[in-house]
């Protein structure tokens, strides 16, 4: 067993109602890092841009994660590629995975199985949001950035761009594991 674990965030194509006709929820970030379990060290933080194929972002998308069209067109690469960084420079099989909710793993295996490419992650994956509750005994599900203030975590970046959250799951999950009697 490692004590590195990958922490992912994806940010999809959105709109304020239901999608445009023909349209449908895309990754368009992953963002992701590794933690390292026994140190709290976060390495390898990025944001892989990623252009969608079956939707537009829309301006509802871009105002709340602040990517632009042309930012994921000018610096964002295709899905296929996409998965190749995660399979090539972070051995995305090779270790436990973690995201803020099954949202994440949700989406990631519904695109995978659309576009008829190889899931790149291993089946052992934690859930951060469930995690949370059960140590913290907290009476609600708390989205990432009320966890971070219930744990007196500064949030770190923009919210909603899945680098920055990415790196903030990664402080709560480290907190959850390292102090667990702390917390409830």
């Amino acid at each position: 067993m490692t004590n590195k674990i990958i922490i992912i965030d994806l940010e999809a194509t959105c709109w304020e109602g239901i999608p445009p006709k023909g349209e449908v929820s895309e990754i368009i970030e992953i963002g992701i890092c590794l933690l390292d379990t026994l140190t709290g060290e976060i390495s390898d933080n990025r944001g892989i841009l990623v252009k969608p194929t079956h939707s537009k972002i829309s301006p509802f998308c871009t105002q709340l994660t602040t990517l632009t069209p042309e930012l994921v067109a000018r610096e964002g690469v295709s899905f296929e590629e996409a998965l190749q960084i995660l399979k090539k420079e972070y051995q995305a099989y090779q270790y436990t995975w973690a995201s803020y909710g099954n949202y994440d793993k949700n989406m990631l295996q519904k695109q995978c199985a659309l576009r008829k490419l190889p899931y790149p992650m291993r089946n052992e994956h934690i859930n951060v949001k469930e995690l949370f509750q059960e140590v913290t005994q907290h009476p609600k599900r708390l989205g990432m950035h009320q966890a971070l203030n219930y744990l007196k975590i500064p949030l770190v970046g923009t919210h909603h761009r899945g680098k920055d959250d990415a790196y903030n799951i990664a402080k709560i999950m480290y907190k959850l594991i390292t102090n667990p009697m702390e917390l409830n």
